[in-house]
């Protein structure tokens, strides 16, 4: 078992700034790659980046070159760095973990709010 705890959501202006964490603790010696998903009201869940244990990154077209996403591995948490956020971006984030193994766990979510 994974658990993920999320930390940094808020309300932010247009153009701000947020950074995401979320943190794993449990059978961390099996996670392979670590991400965020986030899901607007109304709409489907969605990607938005994902980072596996080498470091190699995925993101996003709608996030790409305003989203950051990093690990780091001795403390087992994942961050989301934001930038240039924008009202769409407004959404419930999940971070997610997926094992080795084909396993995902996902945190509990938590709220970006970007106001125009």
């Amino acid at each position: 078992q994974v658990q993920l705890v999320e930390s940094g959501g808020g309300l932010v202006q247009a153009g701000g700034s947020l950074r995401l964490s979320c943190a794993a603790s449990g059978s961390i010696f099996g996670i392979n790659v670590m991400g965020w998903y986030r899901q607007a009201p109304g709409k489907q869940r969605e990607l938005v980046a994902t980072i596996t244990r080498s470091g190699s990154t995925n993101y996003a077209d709608a996030v790409k070159g305003r989203f950051t996403i990093s690990r780091d591995n001795a403390k087992n948490t994942v961050y989301l760095q934001m930038n240039s956020l924008r009202p769409d971006d407004t959404a419930v984030y999940d971070c997610y973990a997926e094992m080795f193994w084909g396993t995902n766990y996902w945190g509990q979510g938590t709220q970006v709010t970007v106001s125009s």
